[in-house]
C-alpha cells in the first residue's frame, strides 16, 4: 500500500518560514510527478506547486510564486516545500500528492496518491 506522509506544518507568524516534507513509500519514485495542494476551511482544494518526475522542471500557482520552492530527493523518496514570507492567507491544510503524469499536472484529478495533510497556520 502506497503511503505519503507529510510533516513540518505548524504555527508561524506572518513573514516567517516553514519547510514541509512528504515521505513516500513509492517504489518507483522517479516515475511520479509530485505536487502540493492546500485546502482552507470552507474552500476547495487548490494547486500550490508541482515538480516533474526528474526534478528538472516545476510550476507554481501565482499566489505562491517567488515565495515557495518545491524540490525532491530521489535517494529519500521525499519531496519538499520551502515556504518563505508566509501570509495569513496561506493558512490551510497542505497535502502532497503523486501523479503518474509525465508533465506538470495542476488538477487534483490527475493525482493517484495523496497524503493525509499537515496544518499550516500563519498568524498576523
Amino acid at each position: 500500500q502506497v503511503q505519503l506522509v507529510e510533516s513540518g506544518g505548524g504555527l508561524v507568524q506572518a513573514g516567517g518560514s516553514l519547510r514541509l516534507s512528504c515521505a513516500t513509500s513509492l517504489r518507483t519514485f522517479g516515475n511520479y510527478a509530485m505536487g502540493w495542494f492546500r485546502q482552507a476551511p470552507g474552500k476547495g482544494r487548490e494547486f500550490v506547486a508541482v515538480i516533474s518526475r526528474s526534478g528538472s522542471s516545476n510550476n507554481y500557482a501565482d499566489y505562491v510564486k517567488g515565495r515557495f520552492t518545491i524540490s525532491r530527493d530521489a535517494a529519500k523518496n521525499t519531496e519538499y516545500l520551502q515556504m518563505n514570507s508566509l501570509k495569513p492567507e496561506d493558512t490551510a491544510a497542505y497535502y502532497c500528492a503523486a501523479s503518474r503524469s509525465g508533465g506538470l499536472p495542476i488538477s487534483p484529478r490527475e493525482y493517484e496518491y495523496w497524503g493525509q495533510g499537515t496544518q499550516v497556520t500563519v498568524s498576523s
